[in-house]
């Protein structure tokens, strides 16, 4: 059905803005806005495409919190804490009111959870796929913001949460799982696709601490090399150390191949960092203390960038392939 674009934004967007100020309730053409005393601006801009990212019939209140998190996972990987956002929106002219109105109550859902308010964005009508793109402003201590380039000789690497879940849960949605798989671990790993945490409590505690941070977003292993990269170190990885969840445990022991896809799959978005020696206890002490796990996987060391494992006992060259490609795309199709 037809659907106007000002009617849309007052009924359904405008009330999301009313925690930011700046956003004069999406009135005028533009925000205002200004950072907190001794704060950086941290900024990122993220993409999502219907048949790309995500499934088209996927509810739409987990395709708006989607969109919201993985822009999140962006600042919680710089150490940054959440302001706003702003969401750029090319709806199918052919949507209905109900999809509408979901799409908007899930986004107001994570804002409200996040603390995070809506700034601005646009809203338009388009022939082609649903199109989301959302830009995400975060504060972080002025100098403290969290990179991927300060790995050091010598740091542990660790990782938030559990790996290979996002992935597993695609290739659920994709195609099937295994089935001996109960419904409550299939029910989690589906969860951990649509539903992303961004671990931004987490992001907070290492800024200041940790050398370095990225979230895990192209996949472990490609995350690992383009940290390495970034740094010009070495990452020395056991992959029998990487975290996995009890849902995803199940799923690799009924197929053992699936430990592959576990470390390669993308969209899992925690986050891997790098610290001293000397430091990881109390980081995995302060971490613990906010409800997330960290676990260490490997080491740095002097190097090229490039990735090894070692869990064979000696040293292997890990060969990424380049252009990690996200979600449904992975099919090698538009469409999933």
């Amino acid at each position: 059905m037809p659907w106007d674009e000002f009617g849309l934004i007052s009924a359904c967007f405008r009330p999301l803005s009313v925690a930011e100020p700046g956003a004069f309730a999406l009135t005028d053409d533009a925000a205002v806005l200004a950072p907190t005393p001794h704060m950086d601006f941290v900024v990122t801009t993220d993409a999502l495409v219907a048949g790309v990212h995500f499934f088209p019939d996927d509810p739409p209140g987990s395709i708006a919190k989607k969109a919201v998190r993985v822009n999140l996972s962006d600042l919680a990987a710089m150490g940054a804490k959440p302001r706003c956002v702003f969401l750029a929106s090319a709806f199918p002219a052919d949507v209905d009111k109900h999809w509408l109105n979901a799409f908007a109550e899930g986004l107001g859902e994570d804002l409200q959870a996040f603390g995070v308010a809506l700034a601005g964005g646009d809203v338009v009508a388009t022939p082609g796929p649903l199109t989301l793109s959302v830009t995400a402003i975060g504060e972080v201590p002025a100098g403290q913001g969290l990179r991927r380039s300060g790995v050091r000789d010598g740091d542990v690497i660790a990782v938030t949460g559990t790996i290979g879940d996002a992935a597993l849960g695609l290739d659920m949605q994709r195609t099937s799982a295994p089935d001996a798989l109960d419904g409550a671990a299939r029910a989690w790993l589906l969860d951990r696709y649509r539903h992303p945490t961004p671990r931004i409590a987490a992001g907070q505690i290492l800024a200041g601490r940790a050398h370095a941070a990225m979230d895990v977003s192209d996949g472990l292993l490609g995350d690992l090399r383009h940290m390495a990269e970034a740094s010009g170190v070495d990452i020395l990885l056991d992959a029998r150390r990487v975290p996995l969840s009890e849902a995803a445990s199940r799923w690799i022991g009924l197929v053992p191949a699936a430990r592959e896809r576990a470390l390669t799959g993308g969209d899992d978005y925690e986050l891997v960092f790098a610290c001293a020696v000397d430091d990881f206890a109390a980081i995995g002490e302060a971490l613990a203390a906010a409800g997330v796990a960290a676990t260490a996987i490997g080491r740095a060391e002097a190097g090229e960038g490039r990735v090894y494992r070692y869990e064979t006992g000696r040293r292997q060259l890990v060969a990424v392939p380049g252009g990690h490609r996200h979600g449904v795309e992975a099919r090698g199709t538009s469409e999933p």
